[in-house]
């Protein structure tokens, strides 16, 4: 059996040749321009004209460390290329968003679309990776709709049938880290087939130094879900007790600080709650798989979702106390520090809440990795994003939801800060 078995770097690797990534987003790109580094023709597919036409010069349409050096080594050297069009390619690798629906089962229109466009250029002998992180049985999912639309394709193939390989292999890496967690991490692969699994180990082998895992589709799927919720679920934990810790007068920072000095306890930091494509959406995949079981993934969803009412309500005790034209400082739109990414921002979110519920005080946004604000800000006429600067001179309350090493020099100054509300902890390092 296939499943469990590991190898690093084989050395029958597959020989590069055309490989189209469908979705230039936080993963795909990074992922379109490792393999271009590696020899493969790349052809980076997506919908925006923004992103087909910044590829295309060489620039990077988000921050991300080290990618931009790369993917301008990658464009000028024509092993990576962008177009709206699916090209006909030896290997499709899918890496699309797959948000979840209002009963947080998986809403798979972007599966979808990229599928179809994938349909009409497959031929005998295509191999099709799903990244996408995504519920347990999306890949043969996927192998459905593509083979009731072709019926020349078989996963195993009868008389007059081409072959068709499909698997799964979720990405493991960490935003601000993922060029170099691309080639280093372990990576785990599950194809509907031995010999998918086999060949889709030996793709990722061309520039994967870490141990690649061989498993089923199913339990790559759910391995990535596992990892997220694993973090969702300590997470909570770190939110909740900041509640606690709240209420009982207690300094949550020092106190995890000195409950983690104990050899077997090691507790995450809390924050304004959880955001991020993956960790605030991956375990509801779980939950709607199976939601008699999956009581304690799902409340630590809940405890994460609930965690910016607190943040408001800290908010509402310190606007008691200034005038009521006072500005409202907020620090940070990010999900998390040092990048762009506001994907299921609870930061974003809060800032959000703030300007709605505070029509007539001035919103002061400072996030020092966007250059103008996002459309779900951008809507109200009481934000604005400024600097640093002027955000502390002028606000009457100080909001810090994100540890930006731009603000950590002036970290300890604000915490002592009457006017401020520290969601993060920076102070802490």
């Amino acid at each position: 059996m296939f499943k469990s078995a590991v190898a690093t770097n084989p050395d029958s690797a597959l020989s590069n040749g055309r490989l189209a990534v469908i979705g230039l987003g936080y993963i795909g790109l990074p992922t379109a321009v490792v393999f271009a580094l590696r020899g493969w023709e790349v052809i980076g597919v997506d919908v925006s004209d923004r992103t087909i036409a910044m590829v295309s010069r060489g620039e990077l349409p988000f921050v991300e460390e080290g990618l931009d050096v790369a993917l301008k080594t990658a464009v000028e050297s024509g092993s990576l290329t962008a177009s709206k069009e699916t090209p006909e390619a030896d290997v499709y690798v899918v890496a699309v968003p797959t948000p979840f629906a209002e009963d947080y089962s998986m809403d798979a229109k972007f599966i979808d679309a990229a599928t179809d466009a994938i349909i009409p250029q497959l031929k005998d002998g295509n191999l099709v990776i799903l990244e996408s992180t995504s519920p347990p049985g999306t890949t043969e999912y996927m192998a459905q709709r593509i083979l009731a639309a072709r019926h020349d394709l078989a996963i195993e193939p009868g008389e007059g049938q081409g072959r068709l390989d499909m698997a799964h292999a979720p990405e493991r890496v960490l935003p601000g880290r993922i060029i170099a967690e691309l080639a280093s991490n372990d990576r785990i692969v599950g194809g509907l087939t031995e010999a998918s699994t086999i060949r889709t180990r030996d793709v990722y082998a061309t520039f994967c130094t870490g141990t690649i895992h061989m498993t089923d589709s199913r339990t790559a799927e759910m391995a990535k879900l596992t990892e997220n919720s694993f973090r969702d679920v300590n997470i909570a934990f770190a939110n909740e007790l900041s509640v606690i810790c709240d209420r009982q007068g207690i300094d949550v920072w020092e106190l995890i600080s000195l409950a983690n000095r104990h050899p077997r306890v090691n507790i995450l930091k809390p924050g304004p709650g959880v955001g991020g494509h993956c960790i605030a959406v991956d375990p509801w995949f779980i939950v709607s798989a199976d939601r008699e079981n999956s009581q304690l993934i799902r409340l630590a969803r809940e405890i994460n979702d609930d965690k910016p009412n607190w943040v408001m309500e800290k908010v509402s005790e310190k606007l008691a106390d200034v005038a009521p034209d006072a500005p409202i400082a907020s620090l940070g739109l990010a999900f998390k520090p040092d990048i762009d990414d506001l994907r299921e921002s609870p930061a974003a979110q809060i800032t959000a809440r703030l300007a709605e519920q505070n029509p007539g005080r001035r919103i002061l946004a400072v996030e020092p990795n966007i250059t103008e604000l996002p459309a779900s800000l951008a809507n109200f006429r009481n934000v604005e994003l400024v600097d640093l600067r002027e955000a502390i001179q002028e606000a009457g309350i100080v909001v810090i939801m994100v540890a930006h090493s731009q603000f950590r020099d002036i970290a300890v100054s604000l915490v002592a800060d009457e006017r401020v509300v520290d969601t993060c902890g920076i102070h802490t390092g």
